[in-house]
């Protein structure tokens, strides 16, 4: 399996291996949306079953409690616990202070409400997700269907008084129609190619009447782990300023789709 991986599937799975290794026995976890975090989600099945241990875990998505469930996992709803130890989540950018750009994978409300109610973030990710300054990626804004082209030209005519280097907005579609989040919201993506405040942007699109919630994690994220393909990982604690430098061994993904009977 470990020869049939992309390098970039090999430092997205390195990187979800020794993510799950925070995880101890009891908690209950936040468990996030998109490439990366189905990994995690395979890993984190096979250390339960492996292991012994109990974990509880709320999904940030029906797909990914789908997957979950489908290997072995306890889902539950928010509401059912209320508060998490640890959400482990994957993003599309990330800059030095370890703000996010989420979102790609539509799920980004239930990401942020996932991820700040919970005691620590963890994103995983591979080292091309790392940015000087957030905004090459295109950033996902969740609105409501009614009225979103008015929401859509608000936000074009806010961000003339924000430092951007672009202003293009356009709406996310599937199959040519409007693409629909969990909650049947629309997204609208804004390429900005630089985002000079990022919290003063996401603080002003909050505030626009459509939107829902954007997808700038400022001051969520606690740990980020950084993958590569050749199976290096460096784990950077943003509040310790530790930064840790490791391996995982590749040849461990050839066995994680038949050990978890997929």
């Amino acid at each position: 399996m470990t020869a049939e991986l992309s390098p970039i599937d090999k430092a997205k799975y390195a990187a979800a291996r020794r993510s799950v290794d925070f995880v101890e026995n009891g908690m209950k976890l936040g468990l996030g949306t998109g490439s990366t975090a189905a990994w995690m989600v395979r890993c984190l099945a096979e250390k339960v079953k492996a292991e012994g241990i109990s974990v509880t875990c709320v999904a940030t998505s029906k797909r990914t409690a789908d997957l979950a469930r489908d290997l072995g996992l306890t889902v539950v709803g928010m509401d059912d616990v209320k508060w998490l130890d640890l959400t482990i989540d994957g993003a599309d950018e990330f800059d030095p202070n370890l703000n996010l750009i989420k979102g790609g994978g539509a799920a980004l409300l239930q990401e942020k409400i996932v991820a700040t109610a919970s005691d620590r973030m963890i994103v995983i990710a591979d080292a091309a997700k790392e940015v000087a300054q957030l905004g090459a990626f295109p950033l996902p804004v969740e609105v409501i269907p009614f009225g979103w082209q008015t929401t859509k030209a608000l936000i074009e005519e806010t961000l003339y008084s924000l430092d951007v280097l672009n202003r293009e907005v356009t709406l996310r579609t599937h199959r040519g129609k409007p693409l629909k989040t969990d909650e049947s919201h629309y997204i609208l993506d804004l390429n900005l190619r630089r985002i000079g405040n990022p919290r003063q942007l996401a603080l002003v699109l909050n505030q626009i009447p459509g939107v829902v919630e954007n997808g700038l994690f400022i001051d969520i994220c606690d740990v980020v782990v950084i993958g590569n393909g050749d199976g290096r990982v460096t784990v950077r604690d943003i509040n310790s300023g530790r930064i840790e430098d490791g391996t995982v061994n590749l040849a461990d993904s050839g066995n994680i789709f038949a050990d978890l009977g997929d």
